[in-house]
């Protein structure tokens, strides 16, 4: 904990009433370290790793639309359009909802929420943020006649292959655990993270890492959604690759090859993407257009008296 590092600050008011600590690792163009700050120990990933799932599926022999690729390597936001594609996912498998291994939730986007308990409709595998991450790895299982019952075990084919290419990209795992979707979910390290997010950036687009990252690129709603700060941070930022997690965890990369991720130790995720585009802007990268992303303000009634702001330890370092 002594080694931890604040990242960002919560000022109301002119007092800062809340501080976020953490580790955070950018990555200058050519791969060598630009920024490193906090202690460099293992983390877990949770859905920013949701990339090298989608490589791992991809890598079996998978073969999805760009849009239905950016869905398995996304945290979708519920909607139907999302959820028609998962559907052809498994449709496309000769499977069904009832294959699905996710929790059933409500969907993450308000308005769709709305609507359906509007409309006396149920929690469902389809609208849970990872059922796009399940559905292809149900189906890459399909396309290589392994099972799908325990498709979700660390000692599955597919398993086992996504962790190698995790770890190609980001090192070592030392510690495997269960993710909230029930997936296994890798450790990593936050320099580990940021270095697989330039690996993903900047990969040959026939690879399997490529084809995720263009698709990432092309179809960003798939990612995420209405409004998702991953969806509009890739918008916004053309070329960019962005995945968060939970539990304060973010990775970011470029096509010029800056990086840049972390972990927020508090595990709230209010302050990643602005710190991920501030450190990327810092490198060089032109996130000129992503400002509304990088205002975040407090209001006290309706007005604005103070906002969510990087450190200034953290300033001093990028400056």
């Amino acid at each position: 904990m002594a080694e931890l590092v604040e990242l960002a600050v919560v000022e109301r008011s002119g007092f800062v009433e809340s501080r976020h600590h953490g580790t955070l690792v950018g990555l200058a163009a050519d791969g060598s370290v630009a920024v490193a700050l906090g202690p460099g120990g293992p983390i877990l990933p949770r859905s920013s790793t949701k990339p090298w799932q989608a490589v791992g599926c991809r890598a079996a022999g998978l073969e999805l639309s760009p849009a239905g690729t950016a869905l398995s390597a996304g945290s979708h936001t519920g909607e139907d359009d999302h959820v028609t594609l998962v559907r052809g996912i498994l449709a496309g498998a000769g499977l069904s909802e009832d294959d699905l291994r996710c929790p059933a939730t409500w969907p993450e986007d308000q308005a769709t929420r709305e609507r359906l308990i509007r409309a006396g409709e149920q929690e469902s595998r389809l609208r849970m943020n990872c059922s796009g991450k399940h559905a292809a790895m149900l189906a890459a299982a399909v396309v290589n006649g392994w099972s799908t019952d325990d498709y979700l075990s660390p000692d599955h084919p597919l398993q086992k292959l996504i962790r190698e290419r995790l770890e190609e990209a980001a090192g070592p795992v030392d510690h495997v655990a269960v993710d909230g979707c029930g997936a296994p979910l890798f450790s990593t390290t936050v320099h580990g993270l940021a270095t697989a997010a330039r690996r993903l950036a900047l990969a040959a687009e026939t690879s399997p890492e490529g084809v995720v990252a263009t698709a990432m690129r092309a179809e960003p709603w798939y990612v995420g959604g209405t409004g998702h700060e991953n969806t509009e941070f890739m918008r916004l930022v053309p070329g960019t690759v962005c995945k968060g997690g939970a539990e304060g965890v973010l990775m970011a990369a470029a096509t010029t090859g800056q990086a840049v991720a972390m972990k927020i130790i508090d595990g709230s995720p209010r302050a990643t993407t602005l710190l991920a585009l501030e450190v990327l802007g810092a490198l060089g990268v032109d996130v000129s257009a992503a400002g509304a992303l990088m205002d975040l303000p407090l209001l006290g009634g309706s007005v604005r008296v103070g906002e969510i702001r990087v450190s200034d330890g953290l300033r001093s370092e990028l400056s």
